[in-house]
């Protein structure tokens, strides 16, 4: 009977190891190495999946009008963030929603296919990385 052979490291091994620890820690620097998010946080507002108007945040103040599907939006658009001061819509979730300050928040108004969201500014440090599915 043979007996099977004795397994024992050797270079090639080492240079394998090697090659995968390089590998993750260039994953790592380009997950976790970007910057802050890019330019002025800005609000998008958007009406029937049509872009209608960009806002940067950084210097509005006041008020703004929207209408869709024969609702109508009072938008108050501040440095901090973007307030549904008034709508017309039956069930007012765009109002309740309060303000949004943080890249990647919205407010949708779904009976007048109104979308609020804001892009850009700095990354939050509470959101996920990664969002699948």
């Amino acid at each position: 009977m043979r007996r099977s052979p004795k397994l024992r490291p050797n270079g090639w091994d080492a240079l394998v190891i090697l090659a995968v620890v390089l590998l993750a820690a260039a994953c790592a620097v380009t997950v976790w190495g970007r910057g802050g998010g890019t330019g002025e946080l800005t609000a998008v507002v958007s009406i029937d999946g049509r872009e209608v108007e960009r806002v940067a945040l950084g210097s509005a103040a006041g008020e703004r009008v929207y209408a869709g599907n024969g609702y109508t939006l009072t938008v108050d658009f501040e440095p901090g963030g973007v307030t549904v001061r008034e709508a017309d819509c039956p069930t007012q979730d765009c109002v309740h929603t309060g303000t949004i300050t943080r890249s990647g928040q919205s407010i949708v108004c779904l009976p007048g296919r109104i979308i609020i969201q804001l892009t850009g500014g700095p990354a939050d440090a509470s959101a996920p990385d990664v969002v699948i599915g």
